[in-house]
C-alpha cells in the first residue's frame, strides 16, 4: 500500500492538499474563546418587592422560590441574594453538560407552580427568569462632552436607542444599564397637604389606576347583519396620559357646588427617574454603564465584533453632539492578546524545530519534507476539532504548540531512515533507498502513532471542568498525532523520492565555514554516540545500576511531589482588576461617592492604569445595590505598553489608598476562568445550619472565622460584604389600639410602603418605552425616624389617624443583605493566598481552619472556581495511572509480551522528575497545565523507548544476545531520538521565556514539558537498554524453560 504512494507522488500530494482544504474551510468557522466552555450553566431567577427590606423580600419570595426550584433537574448548588432595595435573585447552577434551554423550562415550571404564594407587588413587578453565562463579556460607558447632557438623559438615551441594538445582536444573552434611573413619572405626595384634604394613599392610587387606561371604545356603524351601513368609524380614545401637567390634573374629588380636588394639589408630579440609588461615572465624569453577557455556547469573538460594528455605526447615525462611548472591559482584549501571543510562539517554535532538524540532516532538501508534514497536520486538525465541537481556545491552541515537536517526528524518522540506506548502500536510487526504509520502519511509526495517540484516549472521556480541559488537548493532540502518521506514510516517501538527491550527504560538498561547522558537528556528535556505546557496554551488564538509578527517579518524583505547589488554573494577568469599597454600615450614597471619587482620583495617577469606570451603590462580589457600596473597574494599558503588572497596580494601589479610613477597600482580579464567580482566589460560604435564625450570632461566627483566615501563614487577606450592623427601625403596631381607630395592619403598612417605599400604580409609553408612574412622599417628610410617625392613615369609617395613635419605633440592626447556599442561610467569603503559596495550599489551610474553628452547626461549602478545584482532587493522579495502563497494554499486544512494555513504561519516572524539576526551580505550580504536559510526556518518552525496543527486539530476532541487541538498538536510533526530541525542546523554548497576556499558563506548560522531556531523554537513553535487558532475559527464560524441562523428561 504504502509503496503506491512512492510511485504516484501526485496522489499523496492530493490527499494532502484536501485535508489542508477541509481544515482551512473549518478554520474560518471555528468559534473563538478564552477557554472551553467549563463555566456551569446559570438560570436567575429576579423578583423585585418595592419598599420592602432584604428579610422581608427573602420570607415573602426567596424562600417559596427556593422550596419549589430546589431539585431541579441536573441543578449542582443554589444560591440567593436579597437586599434592602427589594430586589431577590435566586441563581441555579446546574452541572456542565447542561441543555441551558431545558434548565431554563424546568426551572420555570417550577417557579409558575408558586406564582399564587408570593406577594401580589412581586406578581406585579414580574418574575423574570434568565439562562445566561455569569461572565462579564464587555463593560462600556456612555458619555457626553456636552456639560447640559446630564446623566439622567444620557441613561435613558442608551436605554430608548442603544440597548435594544445591542439585545438584537446574535449572541448576546444579557445586556442591561447597572444601575436604574430610567424615566418614570414621579408624584411626590405631600402628607401635610393630603391631611388637609381628608386624601390617603390609597385614594392617589385608585385614581391614577382609573383615569389613566388605555381604552377599547369600538367602532360605529359596523356591520351587524340588522341593517346595512355606507360608514363606519373606529372610536379611538386618547390613551394614557404622559406628561406631568395631564398627571396632576387627575381629580381626586369632585363636590356638589363644582370644586374639584386634583392630584396636584396634594403631591407635586415631574417626569424623572425610577431610582435614585446608583450613580456611574468614567474617569470621574458621569455616564451610562452597559453590561453585557454572552449567551451560553455562543462565539465570544464574533459576538463582540458585531457588537464593536454596532456601535460604530450607532455613533454615525444616532448619537447626538459630544456624545461617544468607550470600551472599559472587552473580555477580547485578553483573548486576542494571548491568541496572539500563542500565535507568535506557534511560528517561532516552527522556525526553531526546522533549525534543529537541519543541524542533525544538514541538507535542506532533506529539512524541507519533514517541515511540510507540520502545516498539513496542523491544518487537518482543525476540520477534526470542528466535527468534535470544539472551539479555538487556549487549550488547542497550546496542543497544536506542543504538536509542532510531535508531528515532525514520524517525519524526520523516515527520512533519516532512508539517509540511512543511501549511505550504505551507495548503489542504490533514491526510490529504492525510500522503498527499503518504509519497509523497515513503517511498522515503527505506526507502533508510535498508535501509542502516541493512543495515550490521550483515555482521558478524553474525563468529565468536570477539568475533564473538558483534557478532552480537548487531548483530542486535538491526538487527531494531529494521527494526521502526522498518515502523512509520513503518504506525503513524506512521495516527497523523498521528488525532492532527495544522493550527493546530499556527499563527501565532495563545497567547503565553507558553514560546512566545516556541520563537520564539527558530525565530528562532535560521532564522539557523543562512542562514548554512549561504552557507557552502554559498562553498565547494561550491572542491573543494580539501572534499578539503582531508576529508584533515584521515583525517590525525587515522590518528594517533589509532595513539596511542589498545587493549583487548579493559573490566574494570569488579563489587563483589568477591581476594587470592592464598602463604608460603614448606615452611611449614605453621598459618603459612598466621597470614597469611590477619591479611589478614583487615586488610580487615574498610578503608572499603567488607563480608565476608571465607578459606581457608587452598586457591589461587584454580590450584584446588589445598597448605599453603603462602591465598585471601580480598573482597566490597564496593553501589555506592550506598560512594564507593571496587574500584581504591582494593585499593590501600588492599596499603598495610595491607605490613608482613606471611611471605607474597607479591596481590590482583586477578575476570575482565572470567565463565569467562574466575580473574583481571582478562593470563594466560599460560611453556612448557617443550626436552623436558629440568629443572623447576629452568625456575624460574630463570621468574623472570627475571617479572623483565623488571616492567621494562617498561607492565606494573605480574607473579607466579607456579610454585615447586620445596619441601622434599622422596627415597627411594632398595637393591634388593640389599631381595631378601636378601624384601622388594620394591611391597611396601615399599605399606606406606609406608598409613602416610604414607593409604589407602582401604573404606566405609560412615551419614546416607544413604557415607564412605570410612582407614588411616594416627598423626601421632606420623610428625612427622620420620627417623621413616620407624623404620617396619616385612613381607617374604616373615612377619618385620617395618624399613625403614632397605633404604632411605636424600635431601634435595631439588621442586614442589608441576605445571602442564602442551597436553602442555609450564608455569608460569601473572599480571599487570596500569600505570594508564592499555590491555590490547593490555600484551599486546604481554609478546611483545616473551618475542621478546627467553626462551632457546631456551622459549615463551609465551596463556590465557582474553588467548588471545582476541591472537587478535583488527586485527579491528576489517576488520569496519570490510567494513560500507563493504556499505553501498557497495547504494547504488550504489540510485542505480544507482558514483560518487555515495562522497559517503556518504567522508563518514565525520569521525564516526571524532569517536569517537577524545573517547575520547582522556576517557581510554578502543579496545575492543570502541568498536568496536560505530563500526560503529553507519556507518549513523548514513550515513542523513544519504543524505538530502542522495536529495534533491539529486531537485533534479536537475528540472533543476537538481549545485551548486544540492547546496545545495537539503542546506538543505532540515538541520532533519530536526539534530533526528534531537541526539535521538540527548541519548540518549547518561546513557551518557556513566554510573557505578555497568557504569560503564566504558557510558563507553566512550557517547562512541565521542557524539563520531562530534557530529563527523559538523557537519562531514558540509559536507563532504557537496562530495561530492555532485564525484561528480554526474562521472557526468553520464560520461552526457553519448557523446552528444557520436555528434554529432560
Amino acid at each position: 500500500m504504502i509503496e503506491k504512494f512512492i510511485h504516484r507522488p501526485v496522489l499523496a500530494i492530493v490527499i494532502s492538499i484536501i485535508i489542508c482544504m477541509l481544515g482551512g474551510i473549518a478554520l474560518f468557522k471555528l468559534p473563538m474563546t478564552l477557554f472551553p466552555s467549563i463555566a456551569p450553566p446559570e438560570v436567575n431567577v429576579t423578583v423585585e418587592y418595592t419598599g420592602a427590606n432584604a428579610e422581608t423580600v427573602t420570607k415573602a419570595a426567596i424562600v417559596p422560590l427556593e422550596r419549589a426550584i430546589n431539585g431541579v433537574p441536573g441543578m449542582k448548588y443554589m444560591s440567593s441574594d436579597a437586599g434592602n432595595d427589594g430586589v431577590g435573585v435566586v441563581q441555579i447552577l446546574f452541572d456542565i453538560g447542561t441543555d441551558p434551554d431545558v434548565a431554563g423550562v424546568n426551572v420555570q415550571n417550577r417557579v409558575n407552580a408558586v406564582m399564587g404564594e408570593l406577594p401580589e407587588e412581586v406578581i406585579k413587578s414580574g418574575v423574570k427568569i434568565a439562562k445566561e453565562e455569569n461572565a462579564m463579556l464587555m463593560y462600556l460607558n456612555i458619555f457626553s462632552t456636552d456639560t447640559t447632557m446630564d446623566e439622567k438623559f444620557v441613561f435613558n438615551f442608551a436605554d430608548i436607542n442603544i440597548i435594544p441594538e445591542l439585545r438584537r445582536i446574535k449572541g448576546v444573552g444579557y445586556c442591561s444599564m447597572l444601575g436604574v434611573k430610567e424615566y418614570a413619572m414621579r408624584v411626590w405626595l405631600k402628607p401635610d397637604k393630603m391631611l388637609a384634604y381628608n386624601i390617603s394613599t390609597e385614594d392617589v392610587t385608585n385614581a391614577l389606576q382609573e383615569e389613566n387606561v388605555e381604552a377599547a371604545p369600538g367602532k360605529i356603524g359596523e356591520s351587524s347583519d340588522k341593517k346595512s351601513q355606507s360608514l363606519q368609524y373606529t372610536v379611538r380614545y386618547t390613551g394614557k396620559f404622559t406628561t406631568p401637567e395631564q398627571y396632576g390634573n387627575i381629580p381626586l374629588r369632585a363636590e356638589a357646588s363644582g370644586k374639584i380636588l386634583r392630584i396636584r394639589d396634594v403631591a407635586d408630579v415631574e417626569f424623572g427617574t425610577i431610582y435614585f440609588d446608583v450613580e456611574s461615572k468614567l474617569n470621574g465624569k458621569p455616564c451610562a454603564a452597559i453590561m453585557l453577557k454572552q449567551l451560553p455556547g455562543s462565539n465570544a469573538s464574533e459576538v463582540i465584533a458585531n457588537v464593536k460594528t454596532r456601535l460604530a455605526e450607532l455613533k454615525q447615525k444616532s448619537f447626538l453632539k459630544g456624545m461617544d462611548y468607550s470600551l472599559n472591559y472587552d473580555i477580547s482584549q485578553f483573548l486576542d492578546a494571548s491568541v496572539h501571543e500563542v500565535i507568535k510562539t506557534l511560528i517561532e517554535a516552527f522556525i526553531l524545530v526546522a533549525f534543529v532538524v537541519f543541524i542533525f540532516l544538514q541538507d535542506w532538501r532533506s529539512t524541507l519534507i519533514p517541515t511540510f508534514t507540520v502545516p498539513v497536520a496542523l491544518i487537518g486538525t482543525m476540520f477534526f476539532i470542528s466535527l468534535l465541537g470544539f472551539s479555538l481556545n487556549m487549550i488547542t491552541l497550546f496542543a497544536m504548540v506542543l504538536a509542532i515537536g510531535v508531528v515532525i517526528d514520524d517525519s524526520i524518522v523516515v527520512v533519516e531512515a532512508i539517509h540511512a540506506k543511501l549511505e550504505q548502500s551507495p548503489d542504490m536510487t533514491v526510490t529504492e533507498a525510500t522503498e527499503q526504509a518504509m519497509k523497515e520502519i513503517s511498522g515503527a511509526i505506526m507502533a508510535i502513532t498508535l501509542v502516541m495517540s493512543a495515550v490521550f484516549v483515555p482521558v478524553a472521556f474525563m468529565s468536570g471542568p477539568s475533564g473538558i480541559f483534557y478532552r480537548q488537548f487531548s483530542l486535538t493532540m491526538a487527531i494531529s498525532i494521527v494526521l502526522s502518521g498518515v502523512v509520513a506514510l503518504t506525503l513524506t516517501p512521495a516527497l523523498s523520492t521528488l525532492i532527495l538527491r544522493k550527493h546530499a550527504h556527499d563527501a565532495n560538498r563545497k567547503h565553507n565555514v558553514f560546512t566545516r561547522l556541520l563537520a564539527g558537528f558530525n565530528r562532535g556528535y560521532e564522539r557523543i554516540e562512542g562514548r554512549y556505546r561504552k557507557v552502554l557496554e559498562l553498565i547494561l551488564h550491572r542491573r543494580t545500576i539501572t534499578f539503582g538509578i531508576l529508584l533515584l527517579f521515583c525517590l525525587g518524583t515522590g518528594i517533589l511531589g509532595k513539596t511542589l505547589p498545587s493549583g487548579f488554573i493559573p490566574n494570569e494577568d488579563q489587563g483589568t482588576f477591581y476594587a470592592s469599597i464598602t463604608t460603614p454600615s448606615g452611611a449614605t450614597l453621598e459618603r459612598t461617592k466621597e470614597v469611590v471619587n477619591e479611589i478614583q482620583r487615586v488610580a487615574q495617577q498610578t503608572e499603567g492604569v488607563a480608565s476608571v469606570s465607578t459606581l457608587s451603590g452598586t457591589n461587584i462580589l454580590s450584584d446588589g445595590t445598597g448605599a453603603t457600596y462602591g465598585t471601580a473597574l480598573i482597566n490597564l494599558k496593553t501589555w506592550h505598553e506598560r512594564n507593571v503588572s496587574v500584581d504591582d497596580v494593585m499593590e501600588t494601589l492599596t499603598e495610595k489608598t491607605a490613608h482613606i479610613k471611611d471605607a474597607a477597600i479591596e481590590f482583586f482580579p477578575p476570575p482565572a476562568v470567565p463565569g467562574y464567580g466575580n473574583a481571582s482566589g478562593f470563594e466560599l460560604r460560611l453556612l448557617n445550619k443550626t436552623g436558629d435564625g440568629d443572623l447576629k450570632k452568625m456575624e460574630e461566627v463570621v468574623k472570627q472565622f475571617i479572623q483565623d483566615l488571616k492567621a494562617r501563614p498561607e492565606i494573605a487577606s480574607a473579607f466579607t460584604i456579610f454585615d447586620v450592623s445596619f441601622p434599622q427601625y422596627t415597627l411594632l403596631l398595637d393591634l388593640d389600639k389599631a381595631a378601636q381607630k378601624g384601622v388594620t395592619v394591611s391597611n396601615a403598612m399599605g399606606s406606609l410602603q406608598t409613602m416610604l417605599g414607593s409604589e407602582y400604580a401604573t404606566n405609560f409609553i412615551r419614546f416607544g418605552q413604557m415607564y412605570k408612574v410612582m407614588v411616594q412622599a416627598l423626601p421632606e417628610y420623610r428625612a427622620k425616624p420620627e417623621d413616620l410617625l407624623k404620617l396619616y392613615v385612613k381607617n374604616d369609617r373615612e377619618e385620617m389617624v395618624p399613625l403614632s395613635a397605633f404604632v411605636t419605633l424600635e431601634k435595631t440592626y439588621g442586614p442589608d443583605q441576605i445571602t442564602r447556599y442551597n436553602m442555609f442561610p450564608s455569608a460569601e467569603l473572599n480571599g487570596e493566598g500569600k505570594q508564592g503559596v499555590s491555590s490547593g495550599d490555600v484551599l486546604k489551610a481554609v478546611q483545616e481552619t473551618a475542621r478546627e474553628k467553626l462551632p457546631r452547626g456551622y459549615d463551609i461549602d465551596w463556590a465557582g472556581i474553588s467548588r471545582d478545584e476541591a472537587g478535583a482532587g488527586n485527579e491528576g493522579v489517576f488520569i496519570f495511572i490510567i494513560c500507563l495502563a493504556f499505553v501498557y497494554l497495547l504494547l504488550a499486544a504489540q510485542y505480544e509480551s507482558f514483560l518487555l512494555p515495562l522497559s517503556v513504561i518504567l522508563s518514565l519516572p525520569t521525564g516526571i522528575f524532569g517536569a517537577f524539576f524545573l517547575l520547582s526551580v522556576l517557581g510554578l505550580e502543579n496545575n492543570i497545565y502541568a498536568q496536560i504536559a505530563m500526560v503529553m510526556l507519556i507518549g513523548l518518552l514513550g515513542k523513544n523507548a519504543i524505538l530502542i525496543v522495536e529495534f533491539a527486539a529486531q537485533k534479536q530476532e537475528e540472533g543476537h544476545t538481549p545485551l548486544q541487541a540492547a546496545i545495537e538498538g539503542a546506538t543505532l536510533r540515538l541520532r533519530p531520538i536526539l534530533m526528534t526530541s531537541f526539535a521538540f525542546m527548541a519548540g518549547l523554548l518561546p513557551l518557556v521565556v513566554a510573557t505578555g497576556a497568557g504569560a503564566v499558563g504558557n510558563r507553566t506548560i512550557g517547562s512541565a514539558a521542557l524539563g520531562g522531556m530534557l530529563f527523559g531523554t538523557v537519562f531514558g537513553v540509559i536507563v532504557i537498554p537496562g530495561l530492555y535487558v532485564v525484561f528480554a532475559s526474562l521472557a526468553r527464560k520464560k520461552t526457553t524453560q519448557p523446552t528444557i524441562s520436555n528434554s529432560n523428561v
